[in-house]
């Protein structure tokens, strides 16, 4: 088991295919990089714990808030990571982050055939 870290943005398509993923496959931690509506209104029948971050920031900030709010947390040296939500400025600061935290990564995604690893 591995931590999974996901991208909660904007758009509710890609709300449910971060639900899908969560629910299909067993994690050992769950981190969701999102805003206050986003902890506000996503539901997951799982623990997971909110890296709550404004999304309107620069990236550098951005980069910066999302590494102090998983360093320590993370079990392993690499994470699985979905960014099927939210936007590229998003997706590189989340990047960026992880790569800063001396982590790998492997990108997954919810298919017609379950979890896989892309």
């Amino acid at each position: 088991m591995t931590d999974l870290i996901a991208c909660l943005s904007s758009g509710e398509k890609s709300w449910a295919h971060v639900s899908r993923l969560i629910k299909e496959q067993e994690w050992k931690k769950i981190f969701l990089i999102t805003n206050d509506f986003g902890r506000q209104n996503f539901k997951t029948e799982k623990n997971a714990e909110f890296i709550v971050v404004d999304f309107q920031k620069p990236v550098f900030e951005l980069i910066e808030d999302i590494k102090s709010g998983l360093k320590g947390k993370l079990t392993d040296l690499e994470v699985a990571l979905n960014i099927v939500s939210g936007s590229g400025k998003e997706h590189m600061a989340i990047l960026s982050a992880l790569l800063k935290l001396g982590v790998g990564v492997r990108l997954m995604a919810v298919t017609k055939d379950g979890v896989k690893e892309l």
